[in-house]
Protein backbone atom coordinates (compact mmCIF):
# COMPACT_ATOMS: atom_id res chain seq x y z
CA UNK A 1 0.00 0.00 0.00
CA UNK A 2 1.32 3.55 -0.87
CA UNK A 3 1.91 6.08 1.78
CA UNK A 4 -0.47 8.87 0.85
CA UNK A 5 1.87 11.22 3.19
CA UNK A 6 4.92 10.63 1.71
CA UNK A 7 6.29 13.51 -0.89
CA UNK A 8 5.90 12.44 -4.29
CA UNK A 9 9.57 11.85 -6.09
CA UNK A 10 8.29 14.73 -8.78
CA UNK A 11 7.84 17.35 -5.94
CA UNK A 12 10.01 21.16 -5.67
CA UNK A 13 12.31 20.01 -8.94
CA UNK A 14 15.33 21.99 -9.77
CA UNK A 15 14.78 21.85 -13.50
CA UNK A 16 11.60 21.02 -15.44
CA UNK A 17 11.00 17.18 -16.12
CA UNK A 18 10.10 15.98 -19.69
CA UNK A 19 7.15 13.73 -19.86
CA UNK A 20 4.96 12.10 -22.55
CA UNK A 21 1.71 10.63 -23.15
CA UNK A 22 0.09 8.12 -25.82
CA UNK A 23 -3.31 8.57 -27.63
CA UNK A 24 -4.59 5.62 -28.01
CA UNK A 25 -7.66 4.76 -29.58
CA UNK A 26 -9.46 1.26 -30.19
CA UNK A 27 -13.17 0.90 -31.28
CA UNK A 28 -13.68 4.64 -30.90
CA UNK A 29 -12.65 4.74 -27.42
CA UNK A 30 -9.70 6.65 -25.86
CA UNK A 31 -7.46 4.94 -23.33
CA UNK A 32 -7.84 7.04 -19.71
CA UNK A 33 -6.24 6.85 -16.76
CA UNK A 34 -7.90 8.62 -13.08
CA UNK A 35 -4.32 9.93 -11.74
CA UNK A 36 -3.10 8.36 -8.08
CA UNK A 37 -1.08 11.31 -7.39
CA UNK A 38 -0.21 15.17 -8.00
CA UNK A 39 -0.33 16.70 -10.01
CA UNK A 40 -3.99 16.26 -11.46
CA UNK A 41 -4.28 13.77 -8.95
CA UNK A 42 -7.83 12.10 -8.96
CA UNK A 43 -8.15 13.40 -12.58
CA UNK A 44 -8.73 11.12 -15.50
CA UNK A 45 -6.01 11.84 -18.29
CA UNK A 46 -4.23 10.25 -21.26
CA UNK A 47 -1.60 7.91 -19.70
CA UNK A 48 2.42 8.69 -19.33
CA UNK A 49 5.29 9.90 -17.67
CA UNK A 50 8.83 10.98 -17.44
CA UNK A 51 10.84 10.25 -20.05
CA UNK A 52 14.27 8.36 -18.58
CA UNK A 53 17.43 8.82 -19.57
CA UNK A 54 18.58 7.44 -22.92
CA UNK A 55 14.94 6.56 -24.12
CA UNK A 56 13.26 8.16 -27.44
CA UNK A 57 10.02 10.31 -26.82
CA UNK A 58 8.32 6.66 -28.38
CA UNK A 59 10.22 4.18 -26.51
CA UNK A 60 9.07 6.14 -22.82
CA UNK A 61 5.76 6.18 -24.42
CA UNK A 62 5.66 2.89 -25.41
CA UNK A 63 7.07 2.06 -21.52
CA UNK A 64 4.86 4.15 -19.42
CA UNK A 65 1.64 2.99 -21.03
CA UNK A 66 2.69 -0.74 -20.56
CA UNK A 67 3.25 0.27 -16.82
CA UNK A 68 0.24 2.34 -15.67
CA UNK A 69 -2.03 0.49 -18.00
CA UNK A 70 -0.64 -2.80 -19.14
CA UNK A 71 -1.85 -2.05 -22.94
CA UNK A 72 1.39 -2.20 -25.64
CA UNK A 73 1.26 0.28 -28.55
CA UNK A 74 3.13 1.43 -31.02
CA UNK A 75 4.03 5.16 -30.53
CA UNK A 76 3.69 7.57 -33.31
CA UNK A 77 5.09 11.42 -34.16
CA UNK A 78 4.22 13.58 -31.32
CA UNK A 79 0.65 15.48 -31.34
CA UNK A 80 0.79 18.37 -28.85
CA UNK A 81 2.56 19.90 -26.47
CA UNK A 82 1.72 21.52 -22.90
CA UNK A 83 3.02 22.65 -19.46
CA UNK A 84 1.81 21.75 -16.30
CA UNK A 85 3.29 24.26 -13.97
CA UNK A 86 2.38 24.32 -10.28
CA UNK A 87 2.80 26.73 -7.81
CA UNK A 88 2.09 25.98 -3.61
CA UNK A 89 0.69 28.23 -1.47
CA UNK A 90 4.38 30.46 -1.09
CA UNK A 91 4.41 30.75 -4.59
CA UNK A 92 7.35 27.97 -4.96
CA UNK A 93 7.22 25.81 -8.34
CA UNK A 94 5.63 22.26 -6.48
CA UNK A 95 5.53 20.33 -10.10
CA UNK A 96 6.96 21.82 -13.66
CA UNK A 97 6.56 19.19 -16.44
CA UNK A 98 6.82 19.76 -20.27
CA UNK A 99 4.78 17.30 -21.86
CA UNK A 100 4.73 16.09 -25.16
CA UNK A 101 1.72 13.74 -26.01
CA UNK A 102 1.95 11.22 -28.90
CA UNK A 103 -0.33 9.39 -31.72
CA UNK A 104 0.18 5.62 -30.69
CA UNK A 105 -1.71 2.80 -32.11
CA UNK A 106 -3.01 -0.03 -29.61
CA UNK A 107 -1.48 -3.87 -30.20
CA UNK A 108 -2.52 -5.48 -27.43
CA UNK A 109 -4.01 -5.89 -24.38
CA UNK A 110 -6.49 -4.68 -21.57
CA UNK A 111 -6.70 -2.16 -19.24
CA UNK A 112 -5.41 -2.90 -15.85
CA UNK A 113 -4.65 0.23 -13.62
CA UNK A 114 -0.92 0.11 -12.91
CA UNK A 115 2.25 2.30 -11.78
CA UNK A 116 0.76 5.74 -10.39
CA UNK A 117 -2.92 5.62 -12.22
CA UNK A 118 -5.90 4.34 -9.85
CA UNK A 119 -7.94 3.30 -12.91
CA UNK A 120 -7.44 2.77 -16.62
CA UNK A 121 -10.58 2.16 -19.34
CA UNK A 122 -11.65 2.96 -23.03
CA UNK A 123 -13.28 6.29 -22.53
CA UNK A 124 -16.25 6.67 -24.92
CA UNK A 125 -17.33 10.47 -26.32
CA UNK A 126 -20.46 9.84 -24.89
CA UNK A 127 -19.08 8.71 -20.91
CA UNK A 128 -15.76 11.47 -21.09
CA UNK A 129 -18.67 14.87 -20.20
CA UNK A 130 -19.36 12.20 -16.75
CA UNK A 131 -15.56 11.94 -15.98
CA UNK A 132 -13.29 14.38 -14.25
CA UNK A 133 -10.77 14.76 -16.89
CA UNK A 134 -7.93 17.05 -16.69
CA UNK A 135 -8.71 20.39 -19.13
CA UNK A 136 -5.41 19.58 -20.95
CA UNK A 137 -6.92 16.20 -22.05
CA UNK A 138 -9.71 17.61 -22.62
CA UNK A 139 -8.74 19.85 -24.79
CA UNK A 140 -6.29 17.78 -26.77
CA UNK A 141 -9.04 15.33 -27.66
CA UNK A 142 -11.45 17.76 -28.57
CA UNK A 143 -9.13 19.99 -31.00
CA UNK A 144 -7.33 17.06 -32.40
CA UNK A 145 -9.75 14.24 -32.89
CA UNK A 146 -13.29 16.33 -32.12
CA UNK A 147 -13.79 13.52 -29.43
CA UNK A 148 -15.97 14.76 -26.78
CA UNK A 149 -18.36 17.97 -26.00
Amino acid sequence: MKNRLAQPKNDYPGNPRVAVGAVVFKDERVLLVRRGQPPAEDLWAIPGGCVEIGETLQEAAEREIREETGIRIRAAKPIYTFDVIERDRSGRIRFHYVIIDLAADYVSGEPSAGDDAVEARWVSPGEINALAVSAATLKLLKSKFDFGT
